[in-house]
Parts: C-alpha cells; structure tokens; sequence
C-alpha cells in the first residue's frame, strides 16, 4: 500500500492540478468573472484568479521533478488542498448567504457536499503521501 501511494498520490494530483489550472486558463474571462462573484475583495480575486491556477500548476510540476521537489509538491498540494477544503466546509455550514462556485469543468458540476468528500479524498492522499516521505527521510537522518 505504501509504494502505491507513493507513485499514484502524485499522478492523481498531477492530473488534478492540471485539469483544475487548464480549465480556468483556457476561459480566463469567466475565471476572472467567477472569482470576482467570490466573497472576497476586488483586490484578492484579482490576485486570485491568475494566482489559483499558478498554484495549481507549480504544484504538479514539482511533483514531476526529483524526489526532492516532489516531497514539496505533495505538502503544496496539501496546503492547496486544506485551504480549498476549509473553504468548503465554510459553504456547507452556512457560512455565506450565497454560495458561488469558481471551479471549472467536471468540478463544478458537483454538488458541495461531493466536492467536499472528493476534495478530503485528496486532501487524504496528498497529506498521507507527504507524511510517508517526511517520515521516511527522518529515519533515515536518525540511521546515519
């Protein structure tokens, strides 16, 4: 189980990562749009809508590189995750009156309650993968 996660977690994150930054980019016009109908200022959607797919982007190419710079991937990819996730969770528990989405494609087709499981889905592996890879290296920083 352990070396399956090692080689799928970053593949499927790979092609998560992508998909999501692809179809935000490929109709930047509604990207921008949807990120504005957010409830965030003007100023941070405008950051956000060149720098979520950025993000996203960064994270699969680390995670494409040496072992090194996917272990980063993996706790980017985490992050990435956590922060969307918690976003999430703040929609369901009635955080907002009005609960827009700004993901593309297959994605936004989910209802909230599905997006949330698939995003701890992943949020799941991500986390799991990158912990396996921080502990391994600190054992074997304790064998030497």
């Amino acid at each position: 189980m352990r070396k399956l996660l090692h080689n799928v977690a970053p593949a499927l994150l790979v092609l998560l990562f992508t998909y999501a930054a692809a179809s935000k980019l490929i109709n930047p016009v509604s990207a921008r749009h949807e990120m504005h109908n957010q409830h965030f200022p003007p100023e941070v959607a405008d950051v956000l809508w060149l720098g979520v797919p950025l993000f996203e982007l960064v994270a699969a190419a680390m995670m494409l590189l040496n072992e090194k710079w996917q272990e980063r991937g993996l706790l980017l990819s985490s992050i990435l995750m956590t922060v969307f996730t918690g976003y999430i969770a703040l929609v369901l528990l009635g955080f907002w009156d009005r609960v827009p989405c700004s993901c593309g494609g297959v994605l936004k087709n989910m209802s909230w309650k599905t997006h949330f499981i698939f995003n701890l889905f992943f949020l799941a592996i991500s986390t799991t993968a990158w912990y396996q890879r921080y502990k391994g290296k600190a054992e074997n920083l304790r064998k030497e």
